[in-house]
């Protein structure tokens, strides 16, 4: 066959890249070919993404294929983080930036939301782990706070459905984003319009659905003549960055269970229909949307983050580390001294962490890290048993233990977190490949060429171009069984 040649624009909370994927009918090889910051910006007192910003560079990595060897190019993919969104008016034009996940708008709202609907009644219908940042808590919000705004709104599009919006001039929604908001219907892939309608959202700003692997369209006929000649068609890949990310996971069979490992751990498992159930609600588990269908069946755990949100306190004081320094300093410290709740509310926002972690520590009566190996082993340790928790949890649900975890994404370069996972866990680790979400973007393009037959088919072709590293538990389980005992104490 003759090399297929695609772009994969993957976003995430912090940065974004534009990765040329070239498949030849046995590996696929990634290139990167722009970088960019894609950091969110305080604008009168809200949070927000640059969003003209960021569709500026994704201009320049699109031209940048046309400006090279890489102008035939068969298609374009863009992959996001979930839950934001872009509010349009009827003239089709952007109301105002989308409001980043961790603005302040949402703190509490989930008490408001549920004197509405119930909890119980929310999960039931739409299997989503409550977090203050779901689309449908964002949209109480910003009914209460914006009514003006919410007026003026004709459509609502999640980031990677307006940025493919912007390039093709097509709205619609892709199944796995939409299923980030807790407004879709688990079980039956649609809009939740019951949840919709009880909660006053206009059912006008909703479009159709589509899977991903679906076309969306040409490039408008004006960014061609803007960026190149460009005859690339826009394709609804897996949009969620997880969900690429799941694609990515190079298992053999249906029996793994996957940390998707960057500033967020989402670790979970793939299955054919949603868990819904007294033991998923207690346990706060979430039923996403996946390739071909599928349920991300998952936990959000508070990931990398905390790490570096660290390491820019840090650099604020006057002090750069390196990643590897960083773990270097952890692992030369002695072992679950002190422990987080990873998920636990003081560590979501931006700000002094350190501080925030020996303050949690003080609190619950804990070792207070004495100094930085020490605050950065806690934040390795506290993951670890997060993860421990979340697969005895998955085992629990699915009746059945899970033999082993995939790793993918960039957190498979912090080695030392890896071995931690398998020791605290007590069954391998397979990490890799770290660029899994992009690779998942492309695979989703090539399935959708015709090149590769399917799911199965693309996971082959994932083992048989990128480095997989393994890492056995190593014993201690009577020290890791300890930790843990502790660390339960912590989320209860």
């Amino acid at each position: 066959m003759a090399e297929l040649k695609m772009l994969a624009i993957d976003l995430g909370a912090s940065s974004g890249r534009g990765i040329i994927g070239r498949f030849d009918g046995e590996k696929l090889t990634l290139e990167e070919n722009h970088r960019f910051a894609s950091e969110p910006v305080t604008i009168a007192g809200s949070f927000n993404w640059d969003i003209m910003r960021i569709f500026h560079e994704i201009k320049q990595a699109i031209n940048k294929c046309a400006l090279s060897a890489d102008k035939d190019i068969k298609s374009i993919g863009i992959d996001t983080w979930g839950v934001d969104y872009g509010l349009l008016d009827k003239k089709g034009k952007l109301l105002t930036n989308p409001v980043h996940y961790r603005d302040e708008r949402t703190l509490n709202i989930q008490d408001e939301a549920f004197k509405t609907v119930s909890a119980k009644k929310l999960y039931g219908a739409t299997g989503i782990q409550f977090m203050d940042f779901n689309t449908v808590f964002q949209l109480v919000a910003e009914l209460r706070d914006n009514p003006e705004l919410c007026a003026a709104a004709d459509k609502l599009l999640f980031i990677p459905d307006l940025l493919n919006y912007f390039l093709t001039g097509v709205k619609h929604t892709e199944y796995s984003i939409a299923s980030t908001g807790a407004l879709l219907d688990a079980k039956t892939r649609s809009w939740a319009w019951d949840i919709i309608d009880a909660f006053g959202i206009p059912r006008k700003w909703f479009t159709d659905i589509q899977m991903p692997g679906s076309m969306v369209g040409p490039l408008l006929p004006s960014l061609r003549e803007e960026l190149g000649d460009i005859n690339a068609n826009v394709v609804s890949v897996a949009a969620h960055d997880t969900a690429s990310a799941v694609v990515a996971v190079p298992a053999k069979g249906d029996d793994f269970v996957y940390i998707s490992s960057g500033t967020w751990s989402l670790m979970g498992t793939e299955i054919p229909e949603p868990i819904i159930s007294d033991a998923s609600f207690k346990y706060n588990f979430t039923n996403e949307g996946g390739y071909a269908g599928s349920i991300r069946f998952l936990k959000n755990i508070m990931g990398l983050w905390i790490e570096q949100e660290s390491r820019r306190q840090w650099k604020r004081e006057g002090v750069s580390y390196t990643f590897d320094e960083l773990s270097d300093m952890a692992m030369a410290s002695k072992p679950c001294q002190s422990l987080i709740n990873p998920d636990d509310p003081a560590f979501v926002a931006p700000g002094n962490m350190p501080k925030r972690i020996c303050e949690y520590c003080e609190k619950t009566g804990q070792h207070v890290p004495e100094n930085v190996g020490e605050i950065v082993r806690a934040i390795f340790d506290s993951l670890a048993l997060r993860y421990r928790w979340a697969v005895e949890a998955i085992d629990d649900m699915k009746g059945k233990r899970t033999p082993f975890i995939n790793i993918v994404g960039g957190g498979c370069k912090e080695a030392p977190l890896c071995q931690l996972c398998a020791d605290s866990c007590d069954r391998p680790v397979y990490a890799g490949p770290v660029e899994g979400t992009a690779i998942g973007n492309l695979l989703v393009q090539a399935i959708a060429a015709g090149e590769i037959k399917d799911l199965h088919e693309a996971r082959h072709v994932i083992r048989n171009s990128f480095e997989i590293k393994e890492y056995q538990p190593k014993g201690n389980n009577d020290m890791w069984d300890e930790a843990y005992g502790r660390f339960l104490q912590l989320i209860k």
